[in-house]
């Protein structure tokens, strides 16, 4: 039978169920920070999801779903966070450090690592598995260390290690 035969009810019904979002491999480790960004995030949620829900058959179908999917990924997220001690060291890169580095390029950046959900590239926020994050992770000032790009591999180095701001 041709698709073009389908029942445009079942078809409406399948296009609201929205795609799940999946969840990392890596550890959940989080700043403090992190955590209540995921711990605002889930209360937030959870009230739009009661708004949709108290205006009934009014609500919004597809936003409700939507709402309902990012609940269950933001939940699960802040149940296996684990939260690291705050970054103390300027010796040592951690989680939650803030990096000043140079490329070959002799361009230089400023990047902070955090868990994956806190990851903002826009706001110098860089996950702590991501290749640069890898890549940084453990170095020390003066350190030269490879990030690994789909781009190729770039040689980075250390310029200065910040402990983690107060939030």
């Amino acid at each position: 039978m041709s698709r073009a035969f389908v029942n445009e009810d079942q078809a409406a019904a399948q296009a609201s169920q929205p795609v799940e979002r999946k969840v990392s491999d890596q550890p959940n480790y989080v700043t403090a920070r992190g955590l209540a960004d995921l711990q605002q995030r889930v209360m937030e949620l959870n009230r739009l999801r009661s708004d949709l829900l108290a205006q009934g058959e009014r609500a919004d179908k597809q936003r409700l779903a939507d709402t309902e999917r990012d609940l269950r990924y933001f939940g699960a997220r802040q149940q296996s966070a684990q939260v690291v001690p705050a970054a103390t060291s300027r010796d040592k890169v951690q989680i939650g450090s803030r990096v000043t580095y140079i490329d070959e390029q002799d361009r230089q950046q400023v990047v902070q690592l955090v868990g994956e959900d806190q990851a903002d590239i826009a706001a110098g926020l860089i996950n702590w598995g991501s290749p640069l994050g890898r890549a940084l992770l453990g170095a020390a000032p003066g350190d030269e260390v490879v990030w690994r790009r789909p781009a190729g591999d770039q040689l980075i180095e250390v310029i200065a290690i910040e402990p983690e701001p107060e939030p």
